[in-house]
């Protein structure tokens, strides 16, 4: 069993965290779909989800896929969605489980306007490649990696994908995705644009369960939206501790985003070029359902070496409040506390010395080379590298033996609302489902198919997810004859200089 009485609360970091509720909405966020109180005046910088496995076609490399931008509506025009500029976006490496990053993958974006004096359209024509002409605005970026305090360029300057307008606007937006996965030096892929959300869920659930009426599940929300995504993928020795992932397989991966200039809401004052971290996202639905609320905005400015600092969050890793609201709502009974089961999936990994579950998977201690005095409790999406992918994946990963599953990293697939719900009722103590929270939330896919080859994601969507309560896209009639004369106009503009382009 863990000794909990080496989690003191330090008065420090959790002042240090607190401290971030001064700031405005505008300034700070959280991660995971909003569910912070300071996250909607701040979408760029809203991590939504971060993905990490053993990629399933290129066996020697990791996965790695962090989203942004929750709720995007694809016809949300004429500005669409763009990566913040005085932002930076990372995915972080802890690989020997001191709750520091070892390695950091960091980008930074610029927007580029071709006509910004003359034009309003994100694109003036269609677009065929990354550098036509008619896309009017692009985002740039470098891609730096740093490791053990060392930094060095990976990408400079290279174009992002596009937010996908529309079929008119870009006929063909797997080539342009195509064309936006570049090579990294050493081996390896990169990735950043737009994408479907992969996420799948029907987040009724924080509806009070649904009312307690079940019949209610089974409609993914996030379903037609998209994200801003950044992707890796990256040889295994790169990431592993000492450069060898057959001794040391065992990594811990969360993303953060740092805003520059960070403003107080009363007096809008700057705090010059300093970088403030605003949002943190490791394990999926830790912010949502076991943070408290007084405590979520801080959470998002900690790293995760202080997560044991701050005893009122790890109370509520060990004394969950959601198994009592299930009990209350449903009558499930809640397992007793301490949750030590639940310690052990979030903040140290899963081993047989780690805590209750009977399993050697993806705790740092069971790297060759760690140092066990080293390694401190800290909230991280583990992974362990040698589990080799699994042909046909289980939804519930580790909880139905599929061990390259959620919480053993996170794949696309992963159910992690229906495994969250049966890991909070004890399924990873036990070894057993819940009979009564079998069928989780009833959205058991995501709505389209992920791809074979990296980045995996989905292509954005462009179809508006903006309908009526009958599901008829309302005022359709009289958009239609407002409108007809605007449409008519642009499409005269596009053909006149698609004409002027074919002469020239």
């Amino acid at each position: 069993m863990l000794d909990h009485s080496l989690l003191v609360l330090g008065s420090g970091a959790l002042a240090t965290a607190l401290a971030v509720l001064t700031l405005g909405p505008g300034v700070s966020s959280a991660s995971s779909h909003r569910e912070a109180p300071l996250i909607a005046g701040d979408p760029r910088a809203d991590n939504t989800d971060v993905y990490a496995f053993t990629s399933p076609d290129k066996s020697d490399t990791v996965t790695l896929l962090a989203n942004w931008i929750p709720f995007e509506e694809p016809n949300g025009g004429p500005n669409f969605y763009a990566f913040g500029e005085d932002l930076r976006y990372n995915i972080k490496i802890d690989n020997n489980g001191d709750g520091n990053a070892d390695v950091t993958y960091t980008w930074r974006f610029k927007n580029r306007i071709r006509d910004a004096a003359n034009q309003f359209l994100y694109n003036t024509g269609p677009v065929t490649t990354l550098n036509d002409p008619d896309l009017n605005f692009r985002q740039v970026y470098d891609l730096v990696e740093t490791r053990q305090g060392k930094s060095k360029v990976l990408l400079s300057n290279v174009t992002a994908a596009p937010s996908r307008v529309g079929p008119a606007s870009m006929p063909n937006y797997a080539s342009l995705r195509a064309q936006a996965v570049r090579g990294l030096p050493g081996g390896g892929k990169a990735f950043a644009g737009q994408a479907e959300d992969p996420f799948f869920a029907d987040l009724r659930v924080f509806d009070l369960l649904y009312g307690g009426d079940l019949s209610e599940r089974g409609q993914d929300t996030l379903a037609g939206y998209n994200v801003n995504s950044v992707a890796l993928q990256i040889p295994k020795r790169y990431l592993a501790l000492g450069g060898n992932a057959s001794r040391n397989p065992v990594v811990g991966i969360w993303s953060t985003t740092d805003r520059q200039g960070v403003q107080v809401s009363d007096s809008r004052e700057k705090h010059g070029d300093q970088w403030k971290q605003v949002s943190r996202l490791g394990n999926p639905l830790v912010n949502e359902v076991v943070v408290p609320l007084k405590f979520k905005d801080a959470f998002n400015t900690l790293n995760p070496d202080q997560d044991r600092t701050v005893q009122p969050v790890v109370d509520k890793v060990l004394d969950p409040i959601l198994p009592k609201l299930i009990q209350q709502v449903y009558g499930i009974p809640a397992p007793p506390a301490p949750r030590n089961d639940l310690f052990e999936i979030y903040l140290t990994g899963i081993c047989k010395a780690c805590g209750p579950i009977q399993a050697d998977l993806n705790a740092h201690r069971l790297n060759r080379d760690a140092n066990l005095r080293k390694i401190v409790p800290a909230e991280e999406l583990r992974l362990n590298m040698a589990v080799p992918a699994t042909a046909n994946p289980n939804r519930y990963g580790v909880l139905a033996g599929d061990l390259a599953g959620f919480p053993n990293g996170r794949r696309l697939t992963d159910d992690v609302i229906d495994i969250s719900l049966q890991a909070v009722e004890g399924a990873a103590q036990t070894g057993q489902l819940v009979p009564a929270l079998a069928d989780g939330d009833r959205v058991d896919t995501n709505e389209v198919p992920f791809g074979s080859s990296f980045p995996y994601l989905a292509l954005p969507h462009t179809k508006s997810v903006n309908s009526g309560p009958s599901g008829m896209t309302m005022g359709k009639e009289k958009s239609a004859a407002s409108l007809g004369g605007v449409g008519a106009a642009l499409l005269a503009a596009a053909g006149w200089r698609m004409r002027r382009r074919s002469r020239a």
